[in-house]
């Protein structure tokens, strides 16, 4: 019998099938009864689910990244379909369609990793092109770099993600300094490569998506700027030169500022044209990767909108407009 992606779940199906739990939460209700409360996902997206009246014992038979066969059913709850589940035990990995589950770049990771290096070639500031030919011939750094996901959830959240995001933004990048001149194009591209770099080391890829605790008590943009402080150093040493302590300044503004906003946990305010530009860059590219990520993922197959998203506070409306 094949797979009942969770894309094709609607409101009232009574589910039998396999999924795999993260972000999984041991809670109390109103009561002091406890429930699990947990995240289901495949390669198709994501379903929230609970599971009431559990013990802790029953809690603890299942972990993040396990993946377990769930028998319950459907329904919508502040206008988001969600698993109220009656039943869940552990499925072994060999039991299982492995790429059922796996969720990768839409495009060929190698293909994306080469027009990265061609993209940071054209780099003319000696400093920066010198910075950026260190980061290319770490193959450590590359490999992770190139694996990662952006995201646990929101958007590029699988395998190449964040080369996939990364590369999107470059390439905003060299457009828009084509558009405006007054624009630093080798600090705004050199920022949009930099400028997730942390996510190597904030978030973990290996068994399953999460936050490492490295990532959970710094953050991104923290991690950024001690792995950039770390490669500047190795490129005076190979280079023979001591880099721009200003340019080294203006880089870790960038890292620091991407989030644009101190309600989304920016460190700082941007504070140069760059900054600013590269926030909205970043805001662009996960943005349009979010959404189209909610209308996909939606279940409402046969409407031309998706599900009320509490996240956006709206309905999305799905349907392509073909000029004649």
């Amino acid at each position: 019998m094949s797979h009942i992606f969770i894309n094709q779940i609607s409101e009232n199906d009574k589910i039998n099938e396999v999924y795999r739990i993260y972000e999984k939460q041991l809670r109390p209700n109103k009561n002091g009864k406890l429930y699990l409360q947990f995240n289901l996902m495949d390669r198709t997206g994501t379903l929230n689910a609970r599971y009431w009246n559990i013990t802790v014992e029953e809690s603890e038979q299942v972990n993040n990244g396990d993946y377990v066969r769930v028998e319950g059913i459907s329904q919508k709850f502040q206008g988001a379909i969600q698993l109220i589940i009656r039943r869940m035990v552990k499925v072994n990995e060999s039991e299982i369609n492995v790429s059922d589950f796996v969720r990768n770049s839409h495009v060929d990771i190698s293909i994306r990793r080469t027009r990265l290096r061609e993209l940071l070639k054209t780099i003319t500031n000696p400093g920066l092109h010198n910075l950026a030919d260190c980061f290319l011939i770490d193959d450590d750094f590359m490999d992770k770099f190139c694996s990662a996901p952006a995201g646990v959830k929101l958007h590029h959240a699988y395998k190449g993600g964040l080369l996939e995001h990364t590369t999107q933004m470059m390439e905003l990048a060299v457009q828009i300094a084509l558009l405006y001149p007054q624009l630093n194009r080798d600090l705004l591209l050199m920022g949009a490569f930099l400028h997730d770099i942390g996510k190597i080391t904030e978030l973990v890829f290996d068994h399953d998506m999460r936050y490492s605790d490295t990532g959970q008590m710094l953050g991104h943009p923290l991690i950024g700027v001690e792995i950039l402080k770390e490669k500047i150093r190795e490129t005076e040493k190979l280079s023979g030169e001591i880099f721009n302590p200003k340019i080294e300044m203006l880089l870790k503004h960038l890292l620091i500022s991407h989030h644009g906003e101190y309600e989304n946990q920016s460190a700082k305010l941007p504070m140069t044209l760059e900054a600013q530009t590269l926030h909205f860059i970043d805001s662009i590219d996960s943005k349009i990767a979010e959404y189209q990520k909610y209308i996909t993922e939606d279940p409402n197959q046969g409407s031309t909108w998706t599900n009320y998203i509490p996240a956006i506070e709206r309905k999305l409306y799905k349907e392509s407009i073909i000029s004649g």
